[in-house]
């Protein structure tokens, strides 16, 4: 009886490969790292801008005098509403810079380092050899870093619930409800996948060079960065994780193609 061997599908070469880059995140030290520093970053930051609340600070060059202002309640580390929004305009404040949003830079160095150490190992090199189209690495590659990006916003999240209770910030929640801070996280979340889309982009032109992948990834991701906050405020709707995730689902599948075309285009080492 003639042997038949079982096709290697699409499902069955994603699945191998989510496997293996599922398992080579989660014993990777620099991922635990990554998500130490987005839980205590949140606390750091409303421990420290309430025990400087109401001080002054002086340039001793023009004699002008500067009161820090530190957070009125606990989910201004969040975000902020969109009418709030609308009205700072370039608000350059600390509270205003001081929040989720700085997590989207550090998923850039998360998901560089992690494709950058396949093509530093070799690992990149032979697994194309010997079995994964590239195609197949792009898509797993995209969807591990999301899901490293989504546990890096959630740590945020718990490390300032924390915060807040150790500094003693109201958990108030004014202009917006449990619902709309539910849609704030969902849409922060999902939004991350542009992230992710152009640091795989990034990482598979520096390739071995992860400092070049960072540089290109935060060269583009400054191009979406002030979308942020317009795209996921506070007062979130259902349509905003739904605008997010439609739109990041379509960026990162473009992203993902130029991806696949650079790895074809380029030599692996």
């Amino acid at each position: 009886m003639e042997k038949q061997f079982e096709k290697n599908t699409f499902e069955k070469r994603l699945k191998s490969m989510l496997k293996v880059d599922f398992r080579r995140i989660f014993t990777m030290p620099f991922l635990y790292i990554m998500l130490g520093i987005s839980f205590a970053i949140p606390i750091l930051i409303l421990v420290m801008t309430t025990m400087m609340d109401g001080s002054v600070s002086v340039n001793p060059q023009t004699g002008v005098e500067t009161v820090i202002e530190g957070f009125d309640n606990v989910w201004q580390v969040i975000g902020s509403t969109s009418t709030a929004n609308n009205t700072a305009g370039m608000d350059m404040s600390l509270t205003a810079m001081c929040n989720i949003n700085m997590l989207y830079f550090l998923i850039v160095v998360l998901v560089c380092i992690f494709v950058a150490d396949d093509f530093r190992s070799g690992y990149a090199k032979n697994l194309f050899t010997v079995r994964a189209k590239k195609t197949d690495y792009v898509i797993s590659k995209t969807i591990v870093g999301f899901v490293g990006a989504a546990a890096m916003l959630v740590c945020f999240f718990i490390g300032a619930i924390i915060g807040g209770g150790v500094a003693g910030l109201p958990f108030e929640m004014i202009g917006f409800n449990v619902g709309n801070l539910l849609a704030c996280m969902l849409s922060k979340i999902f939004i991350s996948l542009v992230f992710v889309g152009v640091c795989v982009l990034g990482a598979t032109i520096g390739k071995q060079k992860s400092w070049l992948s960072i540089l290109v990834a935060f060269g583009f991701s400054m191009l979406f960065y002030t979308m942020i906050p317009m795209l996921t405020p506070l007062d979130c709707s259902i349509l905003n994780p739904l605008l997010c995730l439609g739109g990041g689902v379509l960026f990162s599948v473009g992203m993902g193609a130029i991806s696949n075309q650079v790895l074809q285009k380029t030599a692996l080492v």
